[in-house]
């Protein structure tokens, strides 16, 4: 063990980590969710490290040797190394402060390391005079917040495209698979299966659409801010050097806010995304209602198209097979609209110049976006792309129903077409053989209405009567 003293005294540390003091006291007062500080978020505070020791030494305020050891063990982190370093819960007081504390000690130890010291001379690399230098947890964790999510934000839009491509496939397959179009759980008009799988298609695309925007929003950064938005401690050169230097190295098109003390406080445009993945995980969540209700059965429900088997659903019942993917992606569906009003929450939260709650706006957005890319990865590939249409199934369910009698409503009114849903109904008729046994129309011109193909294009099916 090796002794390392704060403000409130000393303690001891395992000799071999690269964590230290602030670290072990965040550990010992935040034994919270048990979920650690997201990957991401980790990686872009290292990037952020790594851009100020580099400036800091160009400008004469670090040694040469010191800056390129705080930038090299900094660049390591970056890259997602000392993963198990990083103990800190995802939940803690302080708006950041025991994240970007333990990642000062961990590149601080990591350089110490590459100068030939031990661990914990911090009279080589000091994690706070010498790694956190012109820095502030207030403008170094929403940076890296923002640079994270832009991180994430790429692959879900990505992946989200790939749905699309996959659900406009389906559109194309089942272009010519008429069934029951229902509203309300009851039967309504006819359509095509593809018509249903286009809506889809055009959810999702919207989503990916919005994605792809929204990161415009999070591209305004506070990095030299540091305490409150004003710069104090920090030199000018320095502001504009690290925030040119960090946009460089995180491959993001960043920009210093014109005014850093409103990005310092307030926390509304992680809402504006949070409402936007909501918007996906509403979209999500419905197209897995839809796919549960209409492979449902198979033979006692719908039963109009079948998912593709992957694993045995019952430990009871032999045979059965569950819509798990669907049902996994409704989860996250769930998962994601709860952060949401955790994000909203925690935002509306924030006084005077800063918000404390960042570290829950951070688990819950990165996770949201994290798992919406998983969710949305499964749907495509172990769901969407292998489902097959019953076409016969949609077909009986079709003839069965009373569906058509809505296309007889401007040739005999409504109020007889209702008669003869009615007459239909009670006497298990098919709707055309109720309207014959009405003598309402001629057969031929009751063929020419009742076609169900003409029903689900916009018109009057069989043409005008007058």
């Amino acid at each position: 063990m090796r002794t390392e003293k704060d403000l409130l005294g000393e303690k001891q540390v395992p000799k071999q980590a690269y964590y230290g003091v602030h670290t072990l006291r965040a550990v010992e007062n935040f034994p919270l969710s048990g979920c650690k500080v997201h990957t991401k978020l980790i990686q872009a505070i290292g990037l952020v490290k790594q851009a100020a020791a580099e400036v800091n030494s160009e400008l004469g305020y670090l040694t040469k040797e010191k800056g390129q050891a705080i930038a090299g063990a900094a660049a390591e982190v970056a890259a997602g190394n000392w993963g198990d370093q990083f103990l800190v819960d995802a939940l803690q007081g302080g708006a950041g402060t025991s994240t970007n504390m333990n990642v000062n000690e961990v590149v601080a130890n990591r350089a110490i390391e590459l100068l030939g010291g031990q661990k914990g001379d911090y009279r080589i690399v000091h994690p706070l005079n010498d790694v956190n230098m012109h820095q502030s947890t207030n403008d170094v964790y929403p940076t890296a917040m923002r640079i994270a999510a832009i991180w994430l934000l790429k692959p879900l839009s990505e992946k989200c495209a790939k749905l699309q491509e996959a659900l406009q496939d389906k559109e194309a397959e089942f272009a010519g698979i008429i069934k029951v179009g229902r509203t309300e759980l009851q039967d309504a008009v006819p359509i095509m299966l593809g018509q249903e799988f286009s809506a889809y298609a055009g959810a999702i695309a919207r989503d990916r659409w919005r994605l792809y925007k929204v990161e415009e929003r999070l591209r305004q950064i506070n990095l030299g801010g540091t305490a409150v938005g004003t710069g104090i401690n920090a030199n000018p050169k320095y502001i504009y050097m690290v925030n040119d230097r960090i946009r460089q190295y995180a491959g993001i098109g960043l920009a210093r806010a014109e005014n850093m003390i409103d990005v310092t406080q307030n926390a509304d445009v992680f809402v504006e995304v949070s409402g936007l993945l909501k918007a996906l995980a509403v979209n999500l969540g419905k197209i897995s209602h839809d796919l549960r209700l209409m492979s449902s059965g198979p033979k006692s429900g719908f039963g109009e198209i079948r998912l593709p088997e992957r694993q045995a659903g019952s430990s009871i019942m032999p045979g059965k097979v569950n819509p798990i993917i669907p049902e996994a992606v409704n989860q996250v569906a769930f998962q994601v609209m709860a952060s949401d009003m955790a994000i909203a929450m925690a935002a509306q939260s924030g006084q005077l110049e800063l918000n404390p709650f960042m570290p829950l706006i951070a688990h819950h957005l990165l996770a949201s976006l994290s798992i919406l890319t998983n969710g949305v990865i499964i749907l495509t590939d172990y769901c969407i792309k292998g489902l097959t249409a019953e076409r016969e199934r949609c077909l009986e369910l079709l003839h069965n129903s009373q569906v058509s009698v809505t296309a007889l409503a401007p040739h005999i009114g409504y109020d007889m077409a209702s008669e003869l849903a009615k007459k239909a109904k009670n006497e298990g008729l098919s709707v055309a053989e109720a309207a014959l046994a009405m003598n309402l129309l001629s057969p031929d011109r009751l063929d020419a209405i009742l076609d169900p193909k003409a029903m689900t294009k916009p018109g009057i099916a069989g043409g005008k009567t007058k």
